[in-house]
């Protein structure tokens, strides 16, 4: 099983699409490892997003990423790092699918609602930068069908 972490950005909080972007996971059949609400500083705002600082659009990147809380969530499940990326679509949404979390609720590119990790190295590295050990949960699901095919 793969971990990954999802980000719901604070335009979702601030829509009330939390509850509809974390059952789009759990729906999907995805187990929920790790789950918190915080307000991200500046310092782990550009160590988060460090690849894109210097850009012209980092700073209202950073300022947004910390005018409002976040909520981060470990994701578990078979392949769940590509699995996630489909689910939560393309970055720009006016070009994610229909039926994608940013393809059905966001039309902009910066404020579009969720971030998923891109791949197992960078979820591995994300998990680690928001979670701590103690905070990531190993449970059995009783319905674990996502599984059970391999």
């Amino acid at each position: 099983m793969e971990t990954t972490l999802i980000l719901i950005k604070p335009d979702a909080i601030q829509r009330e699409l939390v509850g509809e972007v974390i059952s789009r996971f759990e729906k999907k059949g995805l187990k929920i490892a790790g789950l918190k609400m915080f307000q991200m500083s500046p310092e782990l705002a550009k160590e988060h997003y460090s690849h894109l600082v210097g850009k012209s659009f980092y700073l209202p990147l950073e300022e947004f990423m910390t005018s409002q809380p976040i909520i981060a969530m470990a994701i578990e499940g078979k392949d769940s790092v590509d699995l996630v990326r489909k689910l939560v679509g393309k970055t720009n949404s006016r070009e994610a699918d229909v039926g994608t979390i940013r393809g059905d609720f966001s039309m902009s590119v910066s404020k579009n609602i969720i971030h998923a990790s891109d791949s197992k190295e960078n979820a591995e590295n994300e998990l680690n930068r928001f979670f701590t050990k103690e905070e990531l949960f190993n449970y059995n699901k009783h319905d674990n069908y996502y599984a059970q095919d391999e």
